[in-house]
Order: C-alpha cells, then sequence, then structure tokens
C-alpha cells in the first residue's frame, strides 16, 4: 500500500498547475477586463486531461483512505476539496480565486507532508 503514497509528487504537481490554470482563467486581469471564464472555454483535449485528472485524484484520495500512514491525511484532503467546493459554488466570480488559492495551499502542505511520509518509508 506504499505505492499509493508514491502518488503524492504526481498530485502536488498537478496541484500546482490547477492553481496556475485557476489563475490564467480567474485571475486578476481577467476580473478587470469583465470576462466570464465560463466564456474563455478550455481546449478539448486539456478540459479532457484536467477532468481525467481530477477523477484519478478523488479516486487515490478515497484508495489512500485505507493505508494507515496516509489516513489522516486523506480525510483533511477530503474534508479540504468539498467544502472549498461548496464554497466556490455560492460564492461572487472575484472571491473564487481567493478560495482557490487558499483551498490550493492547504492542500499542497497536505501533500508535500505525504510526500515526505512516502519518502521516509523508502
Amino acid at each position: 500500500m506504499l505505492t499509493l503514497l508514491l502518488f503524492a509528487p504526481l498530485f502536488l504537481i498537478f496541484e500546482v498547475g490547477q492553481l496556475v490554470l485557476s489563475e490564467r482563467y480567474l485571475g486578476i486581469k481577467q476580473i478587470a477586463r469583465g470576462a466570464d471564464p465560463r466564456t474563455l472555454g478550455l481546449s478539448e483535449l486539456t478540459a479532457f486531461i484536467w477532468s481525467l485528472l481530477l477523477i484519478a485524484y478523488w479516486l487515490w484520495m478515497f484508495l489512500l483512505l485505507s493505508v494507515a500512514q496516509g489516513r489522516v491525511h486523506a480525510v483533511g484532503l477530503l474534508i479540504i476539496s468539498m467544502v472549498g467546493y461548496s464554497l466556490r459554488r455560492g460564492t461572487r466570480l472575484r472571491w473564487i480565486l481567493v478560495m482557490l488559492t487558499f483551498e490550493g495551499a492547504l492542500r499542497v502542505g497536505l501533500l508535500l507532508s505525504l510526500a515526505g511520509i512516502a519518502w521516509s518509508s523508502l
């Protein structure tokens, strides 16, 4: 089951990439222009890969619940993701980037800790 912990650095890279994409589509420049990010549209390939990685990320978090060394981190990641999603659904566009950044920072911290656990277990 240690193998599941070894995926933490990959999802850490994905999380940072997600923050970069969020800034591109929901950033200060977009808000200043008054652009709606839903009209900007992702390319089909980008949307497909992003969706596939999100599904893999959620599946990994649930599978991580079965690993004793990563259970607390998995619960934290799941709670942060669910609370963040529910808060983002009910807020105005200008606050979504703030919430995504805060949520991402918490998840990055948990993923760094998981990567450290995986490294020390090797």
